[in-house]
């Protein structure tokens, strides 16, 4: 018996059921839409509030340590060996503090287009090595450099007591100014 002879078995109502099977495979796709479309709006929610927390408190961390924590504890650091290595350790974390940024500018562009719902290709392995780079560097520092900024500076009140003014000055004087129109 060749295809041609045997009976035809469809009916007209087996394309009815067809569609019905696309139809309802489509609507299973549009139940997952609604899900979808909020983890999209989060995506571009955090991206966005992401890219504004580093330019705005990353950065200014790092700035306001080179500024006045690395210079308050080799200025306060004992000659010789204490002060060479205050001095090693500043070079190292200012050097990671620019690794740092390097790298999340490099995702600066990817995270703007993802906060305007733009297509983003964010590359998962650039993110987990900024934040592993970020991380072992705070965990160095609070090991390693923070101990020993509190001894350096512990052993006379005074100089703890200038970098809390130096800091304050910082923060304080802008806001005073913005308060009366002004801004530096």
């Amino acid at each position: 018996m060749t295809p041609s002879d045997r009976p035809n078995t469809e009916t007209p109502l087996d394309d009815f059921s067809q569609c019905h099977v696309a139809i309802v495979g489509r609507l299973a796709e549009l139940d997952r839409l609604p899900a979808l479309v909020e983890a999209a709006a989060h995506a571009r929610k955090l991206a966005g509030e992401v890219a504004r927390f580093f330019d705005a408190v990353v950065r200014e961390h790092h700035s306001q340590e080179e500024r006045e924590l690395f210079p308050a504890v080799l200025a306060s650091a004992h000659k010789g060996e204490e002060q060479r290595q205050v001095a090693d350790l500043v070079a190292r974390l200012t050097q990671e503090h620019r690794t740092v940024e390097a790298a999340f500018d490099r995702l600066m562009p990817a995270l703007k287009a993802a906060a305007k719902g733009q297509e983003a290709a964010l590359d998962p392995a650039a993110v987990a090595e900024l934040v592993a780079a970020y991380r072992a560097h705070a965990e160095f520092e609070e090991r390693e450099f923070l101990p020993l900024s509190q001894l350096v500076l512990g052993r006379n009140g005074d100089h703890m007591a200038a970098l809390g003014i130096a800091m304050h000055l910082r923060h304080a004087v802008p806001e005073v100014l913005a308060r009366v129109g002004y801004r530096i």
